[in-house]
């Protein structure tokens, strides 16, 4: 079955738990922010995802308990630069605000940065050594060019 196909199936046969998450956060309703459920990540179909802030949300049963396909699956999304966080159907169904509030929190918590290639492991390209700190206060705007000081008159 192809993946897209597959994501349709899957959100269409949602577990009480993932439809109870879905519940609290479609449509904005988690402060306003925006996600994705059952939605097609590389190789993978994730759960819940929220592309701005990197979070993927896993709703797990007793068959994922430590599997080698989950490990390798989190390797691959933490790689793409992905947070992932994973919580039992029992905890959503039982302790719903509390899933909520560990989603609130991990979306206010950065996401760690998406590796950037290098051309030999450990070697220092230099390519961000020279330049200068964005707080030094160069005063550089858009494309380089110095900003205008603005007056009332303006």
């Amino acid at each position: 079955m192809e993946q897209k196909q597959f994501a349709k199936k899957l959100r269409q046969d949602m577990t009480d738990a993932e439809r109870l998450l879905w519940r609290h956060l479609r449509a904005h309703r988690l402060v306003g922010e925006k996600f994705r459920r059952q939605q097609p990540l590389g190789p993978y179909v994730v759960d819940f995802v929220h592309f701005g802030a990197r979070l993927v949300i896993e709703v797990d049963g007793g068959q994922h308990n430590g599997s080698e396909r989950d490990r390798l699956r989190d390797a691959w999304l933490k790689a793409q630069g992905f947070k992932v966080v994973r919580f039992w159907n029992d905890e959503v169904l039982l302790r719903t605000e509390d899933v909520l509030a560990a989603i609130w929190g991990a979306l206010a918590s950065p996401s760690p940065p998406t590796p950037l290639p290098s051309r030999e492991r450990g070697a220092d390209s230099g390519a961000t050594s020279s330049l200068p700190s964005p707080l030094a206060g160069e005063g550089l705007g858009e494309r380089g060019r110095p900003t205008s000081k603005r007056t009332k008159d303006q």
